[in-house]
């Protein structure tokens, strides 16, 4: 093997230079304070507002202002149609449809425009090949809603160029810094929809709508969709952890897709007719009732908090005792070891339960103020005919479903339904909204009703 640098002088074949290894010594010294010198840089920047990465899809640098983004409007367009379309239809339906109406990819839009940026595995020879991973990228990105995050990633050294993702602790989040193409409540409700579990697909690719929508009354769990294997039409949802080996669920909660969907539709209209025909009743009802569900839900997180707060005070008071017992020889040290284990994961766990509650409890405030939006909301399906993904994630936050009962010889079955921002309301019994009963065939040949004045099925 023969190495050649003709720069510094070195040809093994003709022996070893003696400048070799000190030339070496200050080429590493000069890379670490390049590197050391850049990072210090970037900090300063970073933790000024300055943005350090490239401009996201539908954002490009104003050219006034460098260390400013402007809305690309032509590239924002595709942005909201995404997450617009995202609230009726899966990442997969959503890219087959950029793909089918020729839509340019990011980068290869980028390239169209003399944009540059870096592309690992080079410009690919389909310009309009949108992939889920792509959609799911910019369902994520915090920056549409005028947000600036630096520090996203970082480096362990400057050896290594690969990229570590780095923790949400240290990142510097900065918030209405540029003009969002998103609003906030929209995209925070697409990261609610992508949160669910999720959602099993049908032969043709379609996911159910009510797929991540429906808790089980009893376990918490998300009820899974099913279709009858003698009859593809008959397509009903059941309880997952009742489907599971070991069943941490007693019951079925069973429930038809068919009478669900008329179910909620007739709730959907009573809303709207609610929201239209009594529109200061309908504005008082669903402010108190927002204001109501936060502090109902404040109380709740702040009851939790302050019990992992005296659970973390105790465990620090058990591993100070485990610690004096195993130094007097009470406690031999592997079973010390054990234990200091034992306490040390859920003191972990608990910091992190109890990162998140405060993070939710700050937002709590926020959430009484989406209301009016709910409002505006509501008054978008007025006339609407027939029950969509999108109304229903718009809506909807979860609907909540009970097991069967008998109640003096006749089968009842609760469903609750808890509307975005303002939870499980009471839709007054008004002469101008009428009770519609819904009646459904079932695979036995049952008829099944429901009453809207009772929200029983």
């Amino acid at each position: 093997m023969r190495f050649v640098a003709v720069a510094d002088n070195v040809d093994t074949a003709e022996g070893e230079n003696d400048l070799t290894p000190i030339r070496n010594l200050f080429n590493e010294w000069y890379s670490r304070d390049i590197s050391k010198k850049k990072r210090i840089s970037n900090q300063i920047k970073g933790n000024a507002g300055e943005p350090l990465g490239f401009a996201p899809y539908g954002y490009i640098k104003n050219p006034d202002n460098p260390k400013q983004w402007i809305i690309d409007e032509q590239a924002a367009e595709i942005v909201r149609r995404i997450y617009f379309e995202f609230l009726g239809k899966g990442t997969e339906q959503i890219a087959a449809g950029l793909e089918k109406d020729k839509i340019l990819t990011p980068m290869h839009y980028w390239h169209s425009k003399g944009i540059k940026r870096p592309n690992r595995n080079g410009l690919s020879d389909k310009p309009y090949n949108w992939t889920a991973s792509t959609v799911v990228h910019i369902l994520t990105l915090q920056e549409y809603c005028g947000d600036l995050i630096n520090f996203k990633t970082y480096s362990k050294d400057y050896r290594r160029k690969k990229r570590l993702k780095n923790s949400e602790e240290n990142m510097a989040v900065f918030e209405d810094v540029h003009e969002p193409i998103i609003n906030r409540e929209d995209w925070e409700r697409v990261q609610k929809k992508r949160s669910k579990t999720r959602k099993r697909k049908t032969t043709d690719g379609e996911v159910n709508m009510f797929s991540g929508l429906l808790v089980c009354a009893d376990c918490k769990g998300r009820l899974n969709f099913h279709f009858n294997q003698g009859n593809h039409d008959i397509k009903y949802f059941n309880c997952a952890n009742f489907n599971k080996r070991h069943k941490t669920c007693d019951q079925t909660h069973y429930v038809r897709v068919d009478f669900l969907e008329q179910v909620i539709l007739q709730e959907v209209r009573r809303l709207t007719k609610f929201a239209t025909q009594y529109e200061k009743e309908f504005a008082k009802a669903v402010m108190g009732h927002s204001k109501s569900t936060v502090e109902n839900d404040r109380q709740g997180k702040q009851k939790e908090l302050n019990a992992l707060l005296a659970r973390d005070k105790e465990l620090d008071s058990l591993f100070n005792r485990m610690y004096e017992d195993n130094a007097s020889g009470k406690i031999d040290d592997s079973r010390f070891a054990r234990m200091s284990k034992a306490y040390t994961d859920e003191q972990t766990d608990i910091a992190e339960k109890m990162k998140t509650l405060r993070a939710e409890l700050n937002k709590a405030e926020d959430k009484a103020v989406t209301s009016e939006m709910f409002i505006s909301t509501v008054r978008k399906y007025t006339r609407a005919r027939k029950l969509t993904p999108q109304m229903l994630n718009e809506l909807i936050d979860k609907i909540e479903i009970h097991h069967t009962e008998k109640v003096d010889g006749e089968n009842i079955q609760i469903i609750t339904i808890y509307y975005a921002c303002v939870g499980d309301i009471e839709i007054p019994d008004l002469s101008k909204i009428p009770n519609v009963d819904v009646t459904v065939n079932t695979r036995k040949g049952v008829n099944v009703t429901y009453s809207s004045t009772r929200k029983l099925a």
